[in-house]
């Protein structure tokens, strides 16, 4: 801006750490030395011109001048409100300050010039535009503070450099922000720094605004909070002594609770430190609920109770008794369970019941097919030790903090299911069934069968410790049972820390005492029979499990059996039958219909499935037990051209290639064996497995389809009561296999007398009942040609074979 060309010669009126803009009125003590000597020399150079007195306003911060001051006039000199003398002072223009110059009285005076500050009119759109917003921004301001009067003056301003200077007043802004406005002599930029210096401020105030608000509605709530509780506890008191129980009775007090509780040393440390965090949070504390749980959770733990072993556990024979008493068969479980009483026994008397650390816990793996008992086995161990019995189902677990817990980080975080087991037990010694453990899954959340390596480890679940807890529980006193159908589906790794006791299955003669004991006696309670009221003989209940279910368990016979009673009871109730009633095997048509499962030796000999060359019966094992299972084998038509060999029935890559070591065995040594291999160079072979909905794999069919080839090319029967199982090599030996008492259980089911067996699966017959084996004649052979031996039909002297043929 363009400076006048007319000098002035003025006093200096220093302003200490305040600034005065041209068209402020401001009153000024004239107590201040340098006030009263400015004023004086003013008045006194007035005398000698026209005019009202005038002063040179000049900022000084820190003792420094500014390089611009405001000229000001002396518009009335008199008393201030508190009655010490004073000036009131407008100022009128800026100055830009010269050099120094003498005048009269005691003031500084200095030569300066008048700055121009005119705007050229009209205004440009964008400046107008400015002091729209400058106004409305101070509109806004004032309304806040209810200074109504200021607006209407505001809204009167419109010259630019007044509007700007306007903003003098402002008591937000700093000393150095008032200095930059007065040092700023461009009317329009002095407005653009007042307008931007109003809008931060205006936003500063919106956030302390947002922030004040919030503050007290938090306040307010804390306080309302505060009274509710207060008043509650004072109704609650008054309820008390309503009632006359005492004060302390509903004490929340949880240091005296865990300096009470019977906890290890180490448990009881930690407790503590949650009890001092708890006490230092406040009752609206999210984490003050949160300790509270897990206190909650540890004080109910029975960290020090055990169940004391009955007298009669220690009783080697009364144990053994309780577990027959409940249980038929299962002779290799009963045998596990006397040994581990009968160690326990001599520890305890010997002093040996903790040694490192770790007690005398067990570990077993209960492994069968569905309906042996396994899961009801557990409750008759525990009864027969005494102990508590918990039931931890693990089929279809994919998470891992459902054995370990969730960190207590996490909203609604609980302990894992084998400290909720022991909690629910109420001791440290119980008998816990971990039941379907070959059904954990596995997904993103981690793997449970993983962490159940740990609590499965003799040698480390002294020491487990629970995501939740994150203290050491000892659990090296508790009997584990895991119980599984396929004992493929578990983890080696997990496999290894079991000892593993098999379940194959009950022979018929077992099912009969099991129905007749147990079965029979529930199903009457639970259709509303009583035992004078209706019986069954051997022969219906022999019937029953022979005929009208075939399995390695009695799930289906305890329903046959319910279905038997459900209709005598319907038909006694309908006034068609008397009671007593005895139901005897010829009855049981009558009432529940044909059987299912009639034995191939029992059918009439033209439609046994072994009346055509070219069938054989195979023995399997299934995640249900074992079962029968029958190959059978074509010939296609030579004018077909169809050649090579097509196996059908969902087969796996094991089975197919068993299919192909036999057919390979037959072509080589077909003249040594007499059979027409001859036939096999130009037709197709066709092997079939019913039951193709199942999907079968495995080595051990290699000897049936041999047996099925073989029948088919000499064409000579297979014998009906004949079953085989085995792996064949190119050679022609006989390989052993797996499941030998579940194939030979399955066997004995199916009527069949007479089974093939590798020899080197011999010693597996130890392990089948004394009873099946006296019912069964059992080969053991090293060579395919004593398969052939056994199984084929003597040929008809002078009858050519007869071969299938597949159109």
């Amino acid at each position: 801006m363009a400076l006048t060309s007319t000098p002035l010669t003025l006093p200096v009126l220093p302003l200490d750490d305040e600034v005065v803009l041209p068209g402020m009125v401001v009153p000024l003590d004239l107590n201040d030395a340098d006030v009263r000597a400015a004023v004086e020399a003013a008045q006194a150079a007035a005398r000698s011109q026209p005019g009202k007195p005038r002063v040179l306003l000049v900022p000084r911060i820190d003792g420094t001048y500014a390089s611009t001051g405001v000229l000001g006039t002396v518009e009335q000199v008199g008393r201030l409100a508190d009655g010490d003398p004073g000036a009131l002072i407008r100022g009128r223009g800026r100055v830009r300050i010269g050099a120094g110059t003498t005048g009269p009285g005691a003031a500084l005076w200095v030569e300066g010039a008048r700055i121009d500050e005119s705007v050229p009119e009209p205004l440009p759109g964008q400046v107008g535009d400015l002091v729209k917003e400058y106004k409305a921004l101070a509109t806004a301001w004032l309304r806040k503070r209810g200074a109504w009067q200021v607006v209407d003056r505001v809204q009167a301003i419109d010259d630019v450099s007044a509007l700007a200077d306007n903003s003098g007043y402002s008591p937000f802004l700093t000393t150095e922000q008032k200095v930059e406005l007065l040092e700023t002599a461009d009317p329009v930029a002095r407005l653009k720094l007042a307008t931007q210096q109003l809008r931060d401020h205006l936003a500063e105030q919106d956030v302390a605004e947002t922030i004040a608000k919030d503050v007290q509605e938090g306040v307010d709530k804390q306080q309302r909070e505060f009274l509710l509780r207060r008043q509650l506890e004072a109704v609650r008191k008054e309820l008390r002594e309503l009632n006359g129980e005492q004060d302390g009775e509903e004490s929340d007090d949880y240091r005296a609770r865990v300096e009470a509780a019977d906890l290890p040393e180490k448990v009881r440390e930690a407790a503590l430190k949650e009890v001092d965090k708890l006490e230092r949070s406040s009752d609206q504390s999210p984490e003050g609920s949160w300790i509270r749980t897990w206190l909650d959770t540890v004080l109910e733990l029975p960290w020090n109770e055990r169940t004391d072993d009955k007298a009669a556990a220690y009783d080697i024979q009364g144990a053994k008794g309780v577990l027959d008493a409940e249980h038929a068969g299962l002779e290799d479980v009963k045998e596990r369970i006397t040994e581990y009483l009968a160690v326990r026994k001599r520890r305890t008397d010997r002093g040996l019941g903790v040694v490192g650390g770790r007690r005398g816990g067990a570990v077993l793996a209960l492994v069968g097919p569905p309906g042996v008992g396994k899961t009801s086995l557990g409750e008759s161990v525990a009864h027969a030790m005494g102990r508590k019995f918990v039931r931890v189902a693990l089929g279809g677990v994919r998470d891992e903090a459902e054995i370990r817990g969730h960190r207590r980080t996490y909203v609604g975080a609980l302990p894992g299911r084998i400290v909720r087991a022991i909690k629910e037990a109420g001791s440290m010694n119980p008998v816990v069934l971990l039941d379907e453990i070959d059904k954990v899954g596995s997904d993103f959340r981690g793997d449970p069968a993983a962490a159940l390596l740990e609590v499965l480890d003799p040698a480390q679940n002294h020491t487990f410790r629970d995501h939740y807890l994150e203290v050491e529980l000892d659990l090296s006193d508790v009997v584990f049972l895991a119980t599984a159908n396929v004992l493929e589906a578990i983890p080696e790794a997990l496999l290894d820390r079991m000892e593993l006791v098999r379940l194959d299955g009950y022979t018929e003669d077992e099912k009969v005492v099991i129905a007749r004991d147990h079965l029979l006696p529930r199903q009457l309670e639970r259709a509303g029979l009583v035992k004078d009221e209706v019986a069954l003989d051997e022969g219906a209940l022999r019937k029953l499990a022979g005929e009208y279910t075939r399995e390695a368990g009695v799930r289906n016979l305890e329903r046959s059996i319910a279905r038997l009673l459900r209709k005598v009871a319907a038909q006694h109730e309908l006034g068609e039958r008397k009671l007593p009633f005895t139901v005897t095997d010829g009855d049981l048509r009558g009432l529940i219909g044909r059987p299912h499962h009639v034995p191939e030796s029992a059918q009439d000999p033209a439609e046994r499935r072994t009346a055509v060359p070219g069938v054989a019966t195979g023995l399997a094992v299934t995640g249900a037990g074992g079962d029968v299972l029958f190959v059978e084998a074509s010939l296609a038509d030579p004018e077909t051209g169809a050649a090579g060999l097509t196996l059908t029935g969902q087969l796996g890559d094991v089975m197919k290639e068993s299919a192909q070591i036999a057919l390979s065995f037959l072509r080589s040594h077909g003249a040594e064996l007499e059979l027409p291999v001859a036939d096999l160079k130009d037709r197709g072979v066709h092997i079939h497995f019913p039951a193709g909905a199942v999907p079968k794999d495995g080595p051990s069919a290699g000897v049936t389809m041999t047996t099925a080839l073989a029948s088919l090319l000499s064409g000579r029967l297979v014998r009906t009561d004949v079953a085989m199982t085995g792996e064949v090599s190119l050679t022609g030996r006989v390989l052993p296999i797996g499941g030998v008492k579940q194939k030979l259980l399955a066997a004995h089911r199916a009527g069949v007398t007479t089974v093939v067996i590798p020899k080197r699966n011999e010693p597996d017959l130890d392990d089948v009942p004394a009873e099946v084996l006296d019912k069964l004649d059992v080969h053991a052979v090293t060579d395919v040609r004593q398969v052939l031996e056994l199984a084929l039909s003597p040929a008809t002297n002078g009858a050519a074979p007869e071969v299938p043929v597949a159109a």
